[in-house]
């Protein structure tokens, strides 16, 4: 692969464009082709309102959101498979019994992966549960939207049950297993759930709430908040280092924290007979949820969180972008990040001279 360089710069222009124009708070960027970092970058501010300003930094910490899914949740069910505790193909009901109701017998943790177990997207538990437990109740309570493998729909509920399951299974809590089974083994220092106060100084702020004010290492997400910030589909911390480990773990082809075989398997596209492209957690290209622009490899995957947070990866050429942002911290209204993801990653296609 052959890339211009300097044709890299106008990322740099893109985004500071956009922190001037306050339609973004700030970012951290990073660029490369396998191990190799070809551009990298921080701008704006970790934090922007209410007379408090913070530079944003490259150490800065970030509320990953739906990163979650697939930087915690995915490997620690993916890593289950490899050491043949559970089968993909299992049911939840198996492992979940109060799951076996009004026809959920059969879905699988194959459809849950790949968002195809009917499911709806999201519920407002955190409205009604009481604690964690009864919102993992309610949650495996949930009535399918649509029949199994129907219809491909993104839902925060699949994964919620995922990592429950890890829980079931291991005996330890999706926080403890990833720490122990996958962050701890890549070397990610400072990657986990529910951050110590020491790290709020360097921690990117999202919203403001009108009771809690702006929150500043404290998840974003409601439903994960009102599970005392653990779960499947939300509720992870990190900065840039660490998500950029994380991926290049995933280009390696030598055995790392997961199996050459199974991390083959995840990224394929599993969903070509319905109205969506989903991999084993990851988002193939031309899914209504791809970040990744108008020219990136049809074998890139990816996924995105809502306060901003995105990564990218195509396991045939080694490109990669992660691209972290507080996109929420003005309000979760202005969604402009949608729209300058796709931008910034044309930009980074445009850069490649050879393929």
């Amino acid at each position: 692969m052959k890339v211009d360089v300097q044709k890299l710069r106008r990322l740099d222009a893109l985004l500071e464009n956009e922190v001037e124009a306050e339609r973004l708070p700030g970012a951290v960027y990073r660029v490369g082709i396998g191990t190799q970092t070809l551009w990298e970058g921080a701008i704006g501010y970790a934090e922007n309102r209410n007379g408090i300003v913070r530079p944003m930094t490259n150490d800065t910490v970030f509320d990953l959101a739906s990163l979650t899914k697939v930087m915690a949740t995915l490997p620690s069910v993916l890593r289950l498979v490899d050491d043949g505790h559970i089968r993909l193909q299992d049911r939840v009901s198996y492992f979940i019994p109060e799951f076996d109701v009004d026809g959920k017998r059969d879905v699988t943790l194959h459809q849950l992966l790949t968002h195809t177990s009917g499911l709806i997207t999201h519920r407002d538990f955190y409205n009604h549960g009481r604690d964690r437990d009864h919102i993992l109740q309610m949650v495996a309570e949930e009535t399918l939207d649509v029949p199994p493998d129907t219809r491909v729909a993104y839902s925060d509920l699949g994964f919620i049950l995922l990592g429950q399951i890890v829980e079931i299974v291991s005996g330890q809590r999706i926080d403890q297993f990833a720490q122990q089974n996958v962050f701890s083994l890549l070397g990610m220092r400072e990657t986990g759930y529910r951050p110590a106060p020491a790290l709020r100084p360097r921690i990117a702020a999202t919203e403001e709430f009108p009771d809690l004010g702006v929150k500043v290492g404290v998840v974003h997400d409601e439903n994960t908040y009102a599970m005392d910030g653990v779960s499947g589909h939300a509720g992870l911390f990190a900065p840039i280092d660490d998500v950029v480990q994380y991926v290049q773990m995933w280009l390696n082809p030598e055995p790392s924290v997961l199996s050459p075989a199974i991390r083959r398997a995840a990224v394929q596209c599993y969903t070509y007979h319905l109205a969506g492209r989903r991999g084993l957690g990851w988002t193939c290209r031309r899914d209504a949820y791809d970040h990744t622009g108008d020219m990136w490899p049809e074998t890139t995957v990816g996924h995105t969180g809502f306060t901003g947070t995105s990564i990218a990866f195509d396991p045939v050429s080694q490109l990669w972008v992660v691209l972290l942002t507080n996109g929420v911290h003005y309000g979760r209204e202005s969604r402009n990040i949608v729209r300058l993801r796709s931008r910034a990653h044309n930009l980074v296609a445009a850069a490649i001279v050879e393929f």
